[in-house]
Parts: structure tokens; sequence; C-alpha cells
């Protein structure tokens, strides 16, 4: 009999031992109640406690992460968009996440969500397109404000995916494709224009060197050759320097061969017949006689 009891006892103080410690992690720090009155955290390690008249909560104080779901969201200048966000935050009083609210991971989401419609409502399609980070940053504070008061800090918050409506995308890839021409067009008038002075630069060398054109027109010649081309094209000032060069040509060869030139000055030509004319009458109209 006496065994059972002992046996008895020491189970008990066992449960009673097993009850009373507790462990909290690295990561964690807990909450003692005591006959439901907050006693103050406790900190990492090993910890005693009363069973049944101490309760302990233990809460992480690692970063979590919270997706937010797609919002419809309609932005200042009534386009309706769907955007989704993540948030990160973590624990950084574990009294106040435990007494101020019931649960904490659900309040923030919801606010999350809330804030996330409020915030990007207040600009237009495309800031919210090109002004992310002040939308993120806009979304923090707004959420820090609130969750502070719950122990919990608002670490960073990201727009994760913007959904726009078909024909918007299409408005918006017609509005690009101009864009684009436009600037093609400047670029290739900006060619242009440089093109021509350096054509005038090039023109006004020429005038000052006209053995510069001749050069390039050979230059174009030389180019046309090695494509194996059956048709060659000669410059209008090509032709006409090949027909002063031919021009050259021929009173050099007249200068050089003197006797072909008095030889043709010398070739007898034929007697040239005139007939007698009829002399004219006198005035009194007689016809004077022809003699013989």
């Amino acid at each position: 009999m006496n065994a059972w009891i002992t046996a008895g006892i020491v189970v008990l103080v066992v449960l009673f031992l097993g009850m009373s410690v507790k462990v909290i992690k690295q990561y964690e720090q807990g909450v003692l109640f005591r006959l439901g009155r907050v006693k103050g955290p406790r900190m990492p390690g090993l910890r005693l406690i009363i069973p049944v008249v101490d309760n302990l909560r233990r809460v992480s104080l690692r970063i979590i992460t919270l997706p937010i779901q797609s919002q419809g969201i309609i932005t200042r200048d009534n386009v309706s968009v769907d955007v989704s966000a993540v948030a990160y935050f973590r624990v950084v009083d574990a009294v106040k996440s435990v007494v101020a609210i019931e649960n904490v991971y659900a309040a923030i989401d919801q606010i999350a969500q809330t804030t996330l419609r409020k915030v990007v409502g207040q600009h237009s399609l495309d800031q919210t397109l090109s002004e992310t980070d002040k939308i993120n940053v806009d979304i923090r504070k707004i959420l820090d404000v609130n969750t502070l008061e719950w122990g919990v800090e608002v670490t960073l918050v990201e727009l994760k995916d913007i959904q726009l409506p078909d024909t918007m995308k299409r408005a918006m890839a017609r509005q690009a494709e101009a864009e684009r021409e436009k600037r093609a067009k400047i670029i290739n008038a900006e060619g242009e224009s440089m093109a021509a002075a350096a054509l005038g630069d090039a023109s006004d060398t020429m005038m000052d060197h006209p053995l510069a054109l001749q050069l390039r027109n050979l230059q174009s010649l030389v180019e046309i050759g090695v494509d194996k081309n059956t048709t060659v094209v000669f410059p209008a000032p090509l032709m006409s320097t090949i027909g002063e060069l031919g021009s050259f040509l021929t009173r050099e060869a007249a200068a050089a061969n003197p006797q072909a030139d008095v030889s043709t000055a010398t070739t007898p030509t034929q007697p040239r017949v005139t007939r007698p004319a009829q002399e004219e009458a006198p005035a009194t109209g007689e016809p004077v006689p022809t003699p013989r």
C-alpha cells in the first residue's frame, strides 16, 4: 500500500514538474498570465511557472510575410485595376500583441487591404505604374500608425502585381508605339540635319578643290565595280570632264602633227564658174548688145 502511494506521489511530482517547466525559444517571447493578470514578458530560455495558476503564451518575434489579396481599385482617373501586394511585419511588443487585439494577423490582413485601396485610389494610373516606391512608403506609414498600438511594426510593403483591362493595355501599347515613332522621326530629322551640314562642308571643300569631286566620282566607280555590275552610271560632271579631256587630246594631236594641217590647206580646189552678168539697159530702155 505504501508503495502505491509513493508511486502516486512520484507521478504527481513528475507531472507537476512537467507542467511547471516551459522552454521559450530564441525567436520567441513569452507573456505570463497569473490568475488572468499579466505578470510581464518572459525572455527565451528555461522558465518555471505554477501549474493551473499561471498561463504562458508564446509569441514569435520573427518577420512574417503577409500576402495581400488582389483588390479591385478605381484610380483617380477612373481606371479599374486589380492590385495585389505583400507586407512584412514583426512583433515588437509581445504583451500588446496578446492583450490589445484578439488576432493580430487577421487584423493586419484586413487593414492592409483597406489601406491599399485607399492609397492607390488617390493616384492616377500613370502614377500607380511609375511611382510604386512612393505608394509603398505611404502604405507602410499608414499601417504603422495603427499597428504600433498592437505591438506590431510593418517593416516593408511592396506592390506585387497590377492587372490592367485589355482595352487599357491596347491603348497603352498604341501610346508606346506612337511615342517610339515620334522619337524615331526626331532622331531621323536630326540625322538629316547633321548630314546636310556635313554635305555642305564637303561641297565647300570640293568648290575649293575641283579635283576632289573627280576623285570622289572615281571612288564611286570603284565601289560599283566591286559588285560586278554590268551597268555603270557616269555622273554628269564626269561626262563633261571626259568631253573636255577628248577635246584636249584632239588639240594636242593637232599640235603634234602640223604636216597634216598643211596638206589639208594646200589641196587644190575646183574653180568656181560664174555666169557673165547681163548688162543692164540704159535709162532709155533699149537693150545693150552682147559682144560676141
